[in-house]
Protein backbone atom coordinates (compact mmCIF):
# COMPACT_ATOMS: atom_id res chain seq x y z
CA UNK A 1 0.00 0.00 0.00
CA UNK A 2 2.99 2.33 0.43
CA UNK A 3 3.15 2.65 -3.35
CA UNK A 4 -0.32 4.16 -3.64
CA UNK A 5 -1.47 7.75 -3.50
CA UNK A 6 -3.30 8.88 -0.33
CA UNK A 7 -7.04 8.17 -0.08
CA UNK A 8 -9.21 10.63 -1.98
CA UNK A 9 -12.96 11.29 -1.94
CA UNK A 10 -15.07 11.55 -5.11
CA UNK A 11 -16.11 14.99 -6.33
CA UNK A 12 -19.08 13.41 -8.15
CA UNK A 13 -21.26 10.39 -7.36
CA UNK A 14 -24.40 9.41 -9.26
CA UNK A 15 -26.71 6.60 -10.28
CA UNK A 16 -26.94 6.41 -14.08
CA UNK A 17 -29.98 4.87 -15.75
CA UNK A 18 -28.59 2.65 -18.52
CA UNK A 19 -31.89 1.10 -19.58
CA UNK A 20 -33.44 -2.38 -19.39
CA UNK A 21 -34.24 -1.71 -15.73
CA UNK A 22 -30.59 -1.23 -14.69
CA UNK A 23 -29.08 1.71 -12.82
CA UNK A 24 -25.31 1.79 -12.31
CA UNK A 25 -23.22 3.59 -9.72
CA UNK A 26 -20.64 6.02 -11.20
CA UNK A 27 -18.12 8.22 -9.40
CA UNK A 28 -15.38 10.67 -10.33
CA UNK A 29 -12.35 11.69 -8.30
CA UNK A 30 -9.08 13.53 -8.81
CA UNK A 31 -8.74 16.53 -11.10
CA UNK A 32 -11.98 17.44 -12.96
CA UNK A 33 -9.84 18.97 -15.73
CA UNK A 34 -7.29 16.14 -15.73
CA UNK A 35 -6.53 13.26 -18.09
CA UNK A 36 -9.63 11.03 -18.06
CA UNK A 37 -9.20 7.37 -17.12
CA UNK A 38 -12.00 4.81 -16.77
CA UNK A 39 -11.37 1.98 -14.31
CA UNK A 40 -12.95 -1.41 -15.09
CA UNK A 41 -13.17 -3.73 -12.10
CA UNK A 42 -12.78 -7.48 -12.13
CA UNK A 43 -15.16 -10.34 -11.62
CA UNK A 44 -17.51 -10.01 -13.40
CA UNK A 45 -19.35 -8.93 -10.28
CA UNK A 46 -16.45 -7.66 -8.18
CA UNK A 47 -17.50 -4.02 -7.98
CA UNK A 48 -15.16 -1.07 -7.50
CA UNK A 49 -13.53 -0.05 -4.21
CA UNK A 50 -12.03 3.15 -2.76
CA UNK A 51 -8.54 1.60 -3.04
CA UNK A 52 -8.86 1.69 -6.84
CA UNK A 53 -8.77 5.51 -6.74
CA UNK A 54 -5.28 5.44 -5.32
CA UNK A 55 -3.36 4.26 -8.39
CA UNK A 56 -3.60 7.69 -10.00
CA UNK A 57 -2.05 11.06 -9.18
CA UNK A 58 -5.17 13.06 -8.20
CA UNK A 59 -3.63 16.29 -9.50
CA UNK A 60 -3.11 14.76 -12.97
CA UNK A 61 -5.97 12.35 -13.62
CA UNK A 62 -9.74 12.55 -13.75
CA UNK A 63 -10.60 9.06 -12.51
CA UNK A 64 -13.96 7.48 -13.29
CA UNK A 65 -15.02 4.30 -11.48
CA UNK A 66 -18.31 2.44 -11.78
CA UNK A 67 -19.98 -0.73 -10.57
CA UNK A 68 -20.94 -2.89 -13.53
CA UNK A 69 -24.52 -4.12 -13.90
CA UNK A 70 -25.77 -6.23 -11.01
CA UNK A 71 -22.96 -5.65 -8.51
CA UNK A 72 -21.68 -3.19 -5.92
CA UNK A 73 -24.03 -0.24 -5.58
CA UNK A 74 -25.65 -0.80 -8.98
CA UNK A 75 -29.20 -2.08 -9.08
CA UNK A 76 -30.91 -4.51 -9.35
CA UNK A 77 -28.40 -6.42 -7.25
CA UNK A 78 -27.10 -9.80 -8.49
CA UNK A 79 -29.31 -9.56 -11.59
CA UNK A 80 -28.18 -11.29 -14.78
CA UNK A 81 -31.14 -10.11 -16.87
CA UNK A 82 -29.98 -7.85 -19.72
CA UNK A 83 -26.46 -8.32 -18.41
CA UNK A 84 -23.92 -9.24 -21.10
CA UNK A 85 -20.52 -8.05 -22.25
CA UNK A 86 -22.16 -5.95 -24.93
CA UNK A 87 -24.49 -4.27 -22.44
CA UNK A 88 -21.39 -3.33 -20.44
CA UNK A 89 -19.63 -1.94 -23.51
CA UNK A 90 -22.70 0.20 -24.20
CA UNK A 91 -22.73 1.32 -20.55
CA UNK A 92 -19.10 2.46 -20.79
CA UNK A 93 -19.93 4.48 -23.88
CA UNK A 94 -22.95 6.02 -22.15
CA UNK A 95 -20.74 7.05 -19.22
CA UNK A 96 -18.25 8.64 -21.64
CA UNK A 97 -20.94 10.62 -23.43
CA UNK A 98 -22.70 11.60 -20.21
CA UNK A 99 -19.44 12.99 -18.80
CA UNK A 100 -18.62 14.72 -22.12
CA UNK A 101 -15.29 12.93 -22.60
CA UNK A 102 -13.86 12.56 -26.12
CA UNK A 103 -11.45 9.74 -25.37
CA UNK A 104 -9.80 8.25 -22.31
CA UNK A 105 -7.29 5.85 -20.86
CA UNK A 106 -8.88 2.45 -20.15
CA UNK A 107 -7.50 0.72 -17.03
CA UNK A 108 -8.64 -2.76 -16.04
CA UNK A 109 -7.54 -5.98 -14.37
CA UNK A 110 -8.59 -9.61 -14.69
CA UNK A 111 -12.16 -9.53 -16.09
CA UNK A 112 -11.62 -5.76 -16.22
CA UNK A 113 -8.74 -6.40 -18.64
CA UNK A 114 -11.06 -8.57 -20.75
CA UNK A 115 -13.68 -5.84 -20.85
CA UNK A 116 -11.03 -3.18 -21.54
CA UNK A 117 -9.83 -5.09 -24.59
CA UNK A 118 -13.34 -5.72 -25.91
CA UNK A 119 -14.30 -2.07 -25.37
CA UNK A 120 -11.14 -0.86 -27.14
CA UNK A 121 -11.70 -3.24 -30.05
CA UNK A 122 -15.28 -1.94 -30.31
CA UNK A 123 -14.35 1.75 -29.87
CA UNK A 124 -10.68 2.18 -30.85
CA UNK A 125 -11.23 5.88 -31.61
CA UNK A 126 -12.28 6.49 -27.99
CA UNK A 127 -9.35 4.64 -26.37
CA UNK A 128 -6.13 6.63 -26.06
CA UNK A 129 -4.19 4.12 -23.94
CA UNK A 130 -4.76 0.67 -22.39
CA UNK A 131 -3.33 -0.33 -19.01
CA UNK A 132 -4.09 -3.97 -18.15
CA UNK A 133 -3.37 -6.22 -15.17
CA UNK A 134 -3.72 -10.00 -14.86
CA UNK A 135 -4.85 -10.60 -18.43
CA UNK A 136 -7.84 -12.85 -19.04
CA UNK A 137 -8.77 -13.44 -22.70
CA UNK A 138 -12.08 -15.18 -21.98
CA UNK A 139 -11.11 -18.44 -23.66
CA UNK A 140 -12.25 -21.97 -22.93
CA UNK A 141 -8.66 -22.97 -22.17
CA UNK A 142 -8.49 -20.39 -19.37
CA UNK A 143 -11.81 -21.57 -17.92
CA UNK A 144 -10.64 -25.18 -18.12
CA UNK A 145 -7.47 -24.26 -16.23
CA UNK A 146 -9.30 -22.67 -13.34
CA UNK A 147 -12.52 -24.69 -13.19
CA UNK A 148 -11.31 -27.95 -14.69
CA UNK A 149 -8.57 -28.87 -12.23
CA UNK A 150 -5.43 -27.19 -13.57
CA UNK A 151 -5.02 -24.69 -10.75
CA UNK A 152 -6.34 -27.36 -8.38
CA UNK A 153 -3.18 -29.41 -8.89
CA UNK A 154 -1.26 -26.65 -7.11
CA UNK A 155 -3.90 -26.20 -4.40
CA UNK A 156 -5.43 -29.67 -3.92
CA UNK A 157 -6.84 -28.96 -0.45
CA UNK A 158 -8.55 -25.75 -1.64
CA UNK A 159 -9.78 -27.53 -4.78
CA UNK A 160 -11.27 -30.23 -2.58
CA UNK A 161 -13.24 -27.58 -0.66
CA UNK A 162 -14.51 -26.15 -3.97
CA UNK A 163 -15.53 -29.47 -5.50
CA UNK A 164 -16.71 -31.07 -2.26
CA UNK A 165 -20.25 -29.62 -2.22
CA UNK A 166 -20.89 -30.98 -5.74
CA UNK A 167 -21.84 -34.66 -6.22
CA UNK A 168 -19.10 -36.66 -7.92
CA UNK A 169 -21.15 -37.36 -11.02
CA UNK A 170 -21.50 -33.60 -11.70
CA UNK A 171 -17.85 -32.64 -11.27
CA UNK A 172 -17.07 -33.00 -14.97
CA UNK A 173 -18.59 -29.53 -15.51
CA UNK A 174 -18.29 -27.50 -12.34
CA UNK A 175 -19.43 -24.25 -13.94
CA UNK A 176 -22.72 -25.89 -14.91
CA UNK A 177 -23.06 -27.68 -11.57
CA UNK A 178 -22.64 -24.42 -9.68
CA UNK A 179 -24.93 -22.63 -12.13
CA UNK A 180 -27.84 -24.88 -11.20
CA UNK A 181 -27.35 -24.07 -7.53
CA UNK A 182 -26.56 -20.36 -7.88
CA UNK A 183 -29.80 -19.87 -9.82
CA UNK A 184 -31.99 -22.32 -7.92
CA UNK A 185 -34.32 -19.68 -6.50
CA UNK A 186 -33.52 -20.94 -2.99
CA UNK A 187 -31.76 -17.96 -1.39
CA UNK A 188 -29.95 -19.87 1.40
CA UNK A 189 -28.69 -22.42 -1.11
CA UNK A 190 -27.63 -19.72 -3.58
CA UNK A 191 -25.71 -17.89 -0.85
CA UNK A 192 -24.03 -21.04 0.42
CA UNK A 193 -22.76 -22.03 -3.02
CA UNK A 194 -21.88 -18.42 -3.83
CA UNK A 195 -19.54 -18.36 -0.83
CA UNK A 196 -17.91 -21.60 -1.95
CA UNK A 197 -17.47 -20.26 -5.51
CA UNK A 198 -16.00 -16.96 -4.29
CA UNK A 199 -13.69 -18.60 -1.75
CA UNK A 200 -12.04 -20.76 -4.42
CA UNK A 201 -10.99 -17.70 -6.42
CA UNK A 202 -10.14 -15.43 -3.49
CA UNK A 203 -7.93 -18.08 -1.87
CA UNK A 204 -5.68 -18.17 -4.94
CA UNK A 205 -5.45 -14.42 -5.60
CA UNK A 206 -2.26 -13.65 -3.66
CA UNK A 207 1.14 -15.26 -3.92
CA UNK A 208 1.27 -15.11 -0.11
CA UNK A 209 -2.00 -17.00 0.31
CA UNK A 210 -2.20 -19.77 2.89
CA UNK A 211 -5.20 -21.24 1.04
CA UNK A 212 -7.83 -19.54 3.15
CA UNK A 213 -9.77 -16.45 2.17
CA UNK A 214 -12.17 -15.77 5.02
CA UNK A 215 -15.93 -15.79 4.70
CA UNK A 216 -17.15 -13.23 2.14
CA UNK A 217 -20.37 -11.37 3.04
CA UNK A 218 -23.34 -13.23 1.59
CA UNK A 219 -24.68 -10.34 -0.45
CA UNK A 220 -21.29 -9.67 -2.08
CA UNK A 221 -20.59 -13.36 -2.70
CA UNK A 222 -24.00 -13.94 -4.29
CA UNK A 223 -23.56 -11.12 -6.82
CA UNK A 224 -19.94 -12.07 -7.53
CA UNK A 225 -20.63 -15.78 -8.02
CA UNK A 226 -23.86 -15.39 -10.01
CA UNK A 227 -22.39 -12.84 -12.40
CA UNK A 228 -19.14 -14.74 -12.92
CA UNK A 229 -20.98 -17.98 -13.50
CA UNK A 230 -23.46 -16.29 -15.86
CA UNK A 231 -20.67 -14.84 -17.99
CA UNK A 232 -18.54 -17.98 -17.95
CA UNK A 233 -21.51 -20.21 -18.78
CA UNK A 234 -22.01 -18.05 -21.88
CA UNK A 235 -18.32 -17.87 -22.88
CA UNK A 236 -18.31 -14.13 -22.20
CA UNK A 237 -20.98 -13.64 -24.88
CA UNK A 238 -18.24 -13.54 -27.51
CA UNK A 239 -18.84 -14.69 -31.07
CA UNK A 240 -16.14 -17.38 -31.01
CA UNK A 241 -13.39 -18.77 -28.80
CA UNK A 242 -10.22 -16.72 -29.16
CA UNK A 243 -12.04 -13.63 -30.42
CA UNK A 244 -10.01 -11.07 -28.45
CA UNK A 245 -6.65 -12.30 -29.75
CA UNK A 246 -8.02 -12.65 -33.28
CA UNK A 247 -9.15 -9.01 -33.26
CA UNK A 248 -5.99 -7.53 -31.77
CA UNK A 249 -5.31 -5.75 -35.08
CA UNK A 250 -8.13 -3.34 -34.23
CA UNK A 251 -6.06 -1.92 -31.38
CA UNK A 252 -2.63 -2.16 -33.04
CA UNK A 253 -2.25 1.63 -33.00
CA UNK A 254 -3.24 2.05 -29.33
CA UNK A 255 -0.32 2.09 -26.87
CA UNK A 256 -0.71 -0.45 -24.09
CA UNK A 257 0.99 -1.72 -20.96
CA UNK A 258 0.34 -5.14 -19.40
CA UNK A 259 1.31 -5.70 -15.76
CA UNK A 260 1.28 -9.43 -15.07
CA UNK A 261 2.17 -11.48 -11.99
CA UNK A 262 4.63 -14.23 -12.84
CA UNK A 263 2.85 -16.67 -10.50
CA UNK A 264 -0.74 -15.74 -11.25
CA UNK A 265 -2.78 -18.87 -10.52
CA UNK A 266 -6.09 -17.41 -11.68
CA UNK A 267 -4.97 -15.90 -14.99
CA UNK A 268 -1.65 -17.58 -15.89
CA UNK A 269 0.94 -15.40 -17.71
CA UNK A 270 0.63 -17.29 -21.00
CA UNK A 271 -2.38 -15.17 -22.00
CA UNK A 272 -0.56 -11.90 -21.28
CA UNK A 273 2.48 -13.12 -23.21
CA UNK A 274 0.48 -14.17 -26.27
CA UNK A 275 -1.42 -10.87 -26.26
CA UNK A 276 1.81 -8.84 -26.03
CA UNK A 277 3.38 -10.88 -28.84
CA UNK A 278 0.43 -10.13 -31.12
CA UNK A 279 0.11 -6.43 -30.16
CA UNK A 280 3.10 -4.52 -31.49
CA UNK A 281 2.36 -1.32 -29.54
CA UNK A 282 2.24 -3.10 -26.18
CA UNK A 283 4.77 -3.34 -23.36
CA UNK A 284 4.65 -6.38 -21.06
CA UNK A 285 5.81 -5.93 -17.45
CA UNK A 286 6.18 -9.37 -15.87
CA UNK A 287 6.30 -8.93 -12.09
CA UNK A 288 8.31 -11.57 -10.25
CA UNK A 289 7.10 -12.82 -6.86
CA UNK A 290 3.53 -11.74 -7.61
CA UNK A 291 0.23 -13.50 -8.11
CA UNK A 292 -3.07 -12.18 -9.39
CA UNK A 293 -4.30 -9.60 -6.90
CA UNK A 294 -4.31 -5.89 -7.64
CA UNK A 295 -2.98 -5.39 -4.10
CA UNK A 296 0.21 -7.41 -4.63
CA UNK A 297 3.04 -4.95 -3.78
CA UNK A 298 4.98 -5.51 -7.01
CA UNK A 299 1.86 -5.14 -9.13
CA UNK A 300 0.70 -2.03 -7.28
CA UNK A 301 4.13 -0.42 -7.65
CA UNK A 302 4.32 -1.18 -11.37
CA UNK A 303 0.82 0.13 -12.05
CA UNK A 304 1.51 3.38 -10.21
CA UNK A 305 4.81 3.80 -12.08
CA UNK A 306 3.02 3.16 -15.36
CA UNK A 307 0.31 5.73 -14.67
CA UNK A 308 2.89 8.28 -13.46
CA UNK A 309 4.82 7.80 -16.70
CA UNK A 310 1.69 8.18 -18.82
CA UNK A 311 0.65 11.25 -16.82
CA UNK A 312 4.08 12.79 -17.32
CA UNK A 313 3.66 12.51 -21.07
Amino acid sequence: MQYLYPPVDPFDQRMLDVGQGHRIYVEQCGNPAGIPVIVLHGGPGGGCSPAMRRYFDPTVFRVILFDQRGCGRSRPHASVTHNTTWHLVDDIELIRRTLDIDDWIVFGGSWGATLSLIYAQSHPDRTRHLVLRGVFLMTQAELDWFYGGGAGKFWPEVWARFTGPIPEDERGDLIEAYRRRLFSGDMPQETRFAKAWSSWENALASIHSSGTSGDAPGEYARAFARLENHYFSNAGFLDFDGQILANVGRIAHIPGVIVQGRYDMICPPDSAYRLAEAWENCELKMVRNAGHALSEPGISAELVRTMDRIGGR
